[in-house]
């Protein structure tokens, strides 16, 4: 029998891993089932059944695609720090990273991309190994900010006398609750995001207060 070529297999799974993502994007979690998936991806049960033994394998495997596409964003914008000031680079990748995975999901906006988001974090409360997935795609992602942060301080552009992984994860929660907000209010847009960072970042703190009533 001839062997099945690798580009074949990553293709299929891929395919599996995508048609997932779209039922999950559109349905949620609990309300898909894996006939769901098979019908989108066209695909027999054993076909399916060859990559995953299971949704929660599904689940998270739509997990780890986001996280490597994140990381990835903030990687490429590492090449441009320091030349666009700091709240530009996050509100603007933030922003595109949800945007293309949202068109990959085939979500209709960004919204809907950042609910299975919110799923995604919801459901590693009952799952330990996709909590282990969060975990280390929180961990590479605060590796990658980390080298962001160090670049603007490097640049004189941030302070060096806070310790870089505390504002590395402020500035992660900060894009966690901008996807919050996007995923339950639907107004969240890239362009507030970047107008609220650079007013707090160039807040005049030892200002009179009785200067600016």
């Amino acid at each position: 029998m001839a062997r099945v070529p690798q580009a074949h297999l990553d293709a299929r799974r891929q395919q599996i891993v995508a048609g997932a993502r779209r039922c999950f994007t559109r349905n949620g979690f609990h309300a898909t089932s894996m006939q769901d998936v098979f019908k989108e991806t066209g695909l027999s049960t054993g076909a399916v059944y060859r990559y995953f033994s299971s949704k929660e394998e599904l689940i998270q495997a739509v997990a780890v695609e986001a996280f490597t596409a994140m990381r990835g964003a903030f990687a490429d914008a590492v090449r441009d720090a320091p030349v666009r000031p700091l709240d530009e680079v996050l509100s603007s990748v933030l922003s595109a990273a949800l945007s293309e995975q949202a068109t990959r999901a085939g979500a209709e906006d960004t919204r809907a991309f950042a609910r299975l988001i919110l799923q995604v974090w919801s459901e590693t409360l009952r799952s330990e190994s996709l909590a282990a997935t969060l975990q280390q795609g929180y961990d590479d992602l605060r590796a990658v900010w980390a080298d962001l942060v160090r670049t603007y301080q490097a640049a004189g552009q941030l302070p060096v006398d806070v310790p870089t992984d505390h504002v590395v994860r402020t500035l992660m929660a900060l894009a966690q609750g901008f996807v919050v907000q996007q995923a339950l209010l639907g107004d969240a847009s890239s362009e507030m995001l970047r107008n609220g960072l650079h007013t707090l970042m160039t807040a005049d703190l030892d200002a009179d207060p009785q200067s600016v009533r």
